[in-house]
């Protein structure tokens, strides 16, 4: 059965302090047209420049997760994706008159209620899933993140924190169907430690912090002399206390583990920059935002895989990314000159392998040499140049209409013959990468012996049909 997208169906706004630049900022949430996905709009800069809400537009993952375009940035715009994630929403145009969206009580329920305020509407238009179809694993060693994606009917998360700290140690929770999000994970407010806080104050930084719109953790034994700085800090007429929960101005829980749901929220958000709702089920070890964007980075490299895979490849293997036929669709080479059999690997954008099985049918062993047959070695070269155009494609809208011609080939080496019989593994990644230029290092193997190498600069140009 079909699911179709949703946008909102009236306009709803909201006006409040940016938690990190103290600014006040109204944002406006709009019906947005079928495929216009979650875009921001800075109406207070000129020409109203729009920010796409997806990895490809993050610039700043420091403090909070910020997306730009140009000069014109939005930043902290976890909380306000993580709540249109929570009411299954797939397009929405957000108006913002200021670099950061309001910070609100610290959680996502406020524009969650917002939103469900405006209402939804049916869209005309299918949704699109990215669907884990293996185990996808992200660790982050200086971080002591690990997160797992495995394959599940519906988007699942299992989050687990461990601070080590006396008011906040190891948290777990978990969703287990985005149906709960209201409920169960809106209300979640973001957290800090009192040295962090303090840190950050005398920094000049979080100028829209407050101990409304965050929950600070105190450290045990916090006496009153700590208590009246931070008073003075904050600016704040009456005294600040500490609760039974360690919790600065004893601000009750929401939920007895409302630090780990939080952080449920912001991975939601995050994940959001994917562009598509996800099905799988992620499991998290103490993930923030930082890892959570790399973790994005990597499902957007296997998402545009399966992409160009339902373009050109019209079966589906697991042992091969391209067969000849999808390869034959992508490259305009023919026999005797196509010269890459499969593609065995690929992450677009930086690296490809590919594969040639090296037969005495060749017709260039007629003459290279008779009754001695060797592989040519700028047949070697132009096989890598190959494989190496094919991950080019990825990056254009209409890869077919495209084919990329070899500028330079330089620091070439030849280590060994190749001969028939012989299976020739091109590897090949980038070294640079723009719309019309790239810069490649090639290497081909026989039976993991390297025979031949090479540095190659490609340009991209429009085929003439």
């Amino acid at each position: 059965m079909s699911e179709y997208k949703h946008t909102i169906g009236s306009e709803v706004s909201y006006t409040g302090i940016g938690l990190h630049s103290g600014e006040i900022s109204t944002i406006r949430f709009k019906p947005a047209a079928c495929d216009d996905g979650i875009v921001f709009i800075r109406v207070d800069l000129p020409e109203h420049p729009e920010i796409p809400a997806d990895i490809d537009h993050v610039v700043d993952i420091s403090r909070g997760t910020t997306i730009g375009v140009g000069n014109a940035t939005v930043g902290t715009i976890e909380h306000v994706l993580s709540a249109i994630k929570g009411l299954n929403l797939d397009n929405v145009r957000i108006e913002i008159d200021g670099p950061e969206a309001p910070v609100a009580d610290g959680s996502p329920i406020v524009f969650f209620n917002l939103l469900k305020q405006a209402g939804t509407v049916q869209q005309d238009s299918e949704r699109v899933y990215f669907e884990i179809e293996g185990p996808i694993s992200f660790s982050a060693p200086k971080e002591n993140v690990d997160v797992v994606i495995v394959p599940s009917n519906e988007l699942k998360v299992t989050f687990m924190i461990d601070y080590k700290h006396p008011y906040l140690g190891t948290q777990y929770t978990w969703l287990p169907n985005i149906d709960v999000y209201e409920k169960e994970f809106a209300g979640a407010r973001t957290f800090c430690f009192i040295k962090e806080i303090l840190q950050l104050k005398e920094m000049g930084l979080i100028k829209g912090g407050s101990l409304e719109n965050a929950l600070v953790i105190a450290e045990p034994g916090i006496n009153e002399d700590e208590l009246k700085h931070l008073q003075d800090v904050f600016g704040y007429h009456e005294k600040v206390t500490v609760s039974d929960e360690g919790i600065l101005n004893s601000h009750p829980l929401r939920y007895y583990n409302e630090f780990v749901r939080h952080k449920v929220c912001d991975l939601l958000g995050d994940i959001m920059l994917l562009g598509v709702p996800i099905k799988g089920h992620i499991l998290a070890a103490r993930s923030g935002h930082k890892t959570n964007v790399e973790l994005v980075k990597k499902l957007r490299q296997i998402q545009k895989k399966q992409e160009l895979q339902q373009i050109y490849q019209k079966t589906k293997s697991k042992e091969v990314v391209f067969d000849i036929n999808a390869i034959m669709r992508i490259i305009p080479h023919r026999y005797p000159f196509l010269l890459v059999d499969k593609i065995l690997e690929f992450v677009p954008g930086e690296s490809i392998v590919g594969m040639k099985n090296v037969t005495i049918n060749e017709p260039f062993f007629q003459g290279h040499f008779p009754g001695h047959p060797i592989m040519p070695g700028v047949l070697i070269i132009e096989g890598m140049a190959q494989a190496g155009g094919i991950m080019l494609l990825n990056q254009l809208d209409n890869p077919q209409d495209y084919v990329a011609y070899f500028a330079s080939i330089d620091n070439v080496k030849f280590r060994k013959p190749v001969m028939p019989g012989d299976t020739l593994r091109y590897e090949l990644s980038v070294i640079s990468l723009k719309r019309s230029l790239a810069k490649m290092h090639g290497d081909t193997y026989v039976n993991g012996e390297k025979v031949a190498e090479g540095d190659f600069m490609a340009m991209i140009t429009k085929r003439n049909i």
